[in-house]
């Protein structure tokens, strides 16, 4: 039997739909929860997605809010037991407000994601890559696939820390787990949409289980949504499928992080 993995949908969310088919399309039988449920209603899930959107409208800061909803507790159980936890966007952001991530010290809040350094929404494709030294199975997911568009889609995307030397300890660490690239797979700086410490696009806990994404794997899963204009060797197969609905129906670059997600879940399925 396929696992249940829930997608919490919070109050502002808007991108649980496209989360939904995402998980279903990696042989995931996923489960809308909705922010108000019983903690409970985690227990028999085999892990966790927090969708993009603008939960609580960001107030105060991107994800501070639904972070101290009762339900985000229960997600420290499914951590704790090895669960995969996916946080997507504004998912990252509340994973990052709730403490889950870096997760050095329970449920202390140590990094940001903070309003991007150019202020302003940035919205378009970019390429990241994994860490080489990270343990996490979502980064060994992309290890070995080169540079992988995907769009992003925030105002507060920028992970920073005030805590001196805190990042580079968490690159050090392997929690670093996703950079932003050019499309060679190249680290340049020219290629951080926003100014994040160290390029950061994705980062883990220490067990590497949960992580915190800025870019949107859910709006990358077929190829029909990458760009015809986009370089490299995914804009190709997308040019090249052109009239072809069988080859635009197949998968795109952003499902290899849904599917680390369902190898992960089907290991930990209750």
């Amino acid at each position: 039997m396929n696992p249940t993995v829930a997608v919490l949908r919070l109050p502002g969310v808007n991108c649980e739909t496209e989360t939904l088919a995402a998980c279903a399309a990696v042989g995931l039988r996923p489960l809308l929860v909705q922010w108000n449920d019983a903690p409970t209603a985690l227990a028999g899930a085999a892990g966790c997605v927090l969708p993009g959107g603008f939960s609580y409208q960001d107030r105060i800061r991107a994800g501070a809010v639904a972070a101290k909803e009762p339900i985000i507790a229960a997600l420290h159980s499914l951590a704790a037991a090895g669960k995969p936890i996916l946080g997507i966007c504004n998912g990252a952001q509340v994973l990052v407000e709730s403490g889950l991530v870096p997760a050095l010290e329970p449920g202390r809040v140590q990094v940001a994601l903070a309003p991007n350094a150019d202020p302003g929404y940035e919205c378009r494709w970019v390429h990241l890559a994994a860490d080489p030294t990270s343990a996490s199975p979502f980064a060994r997911a992309l290890s070995a696939q080169g540079p992988i568009p995907m769009p992003i889609a925030h105002a507060e995307g920028r992970f920073t820390s005030r805590e001196d030397g805190l990042m580079e300890a968490l690159q050090h660490a392997g929690q670093l787990a996703f950079h932003y690239v050019d499309a060679a797979g190249e680290a340049n700086g020219d290629y951080n949409p926003n100014g994040s410490a160290l390029d950061t696009a994705g980062l883990v806990n220490p067990a590497g289980n949960v992580l915190a994404l800025m870019p949107h794997p859910e709006r990358a899963t077929w190829l029909r949504q990458v760009p015809f204009w986009l370089p490299g060797p995914w804009g190709e197969r997308r040019r090249a499928a052109q009239g072809r609905l069988d080859l635009l129906d197949g998968p795109g670059p952003g499902r290899v992080i849904f599917a680390a997600l369902a190898r992960a879940a089907r290991e930990h399925a209750a």
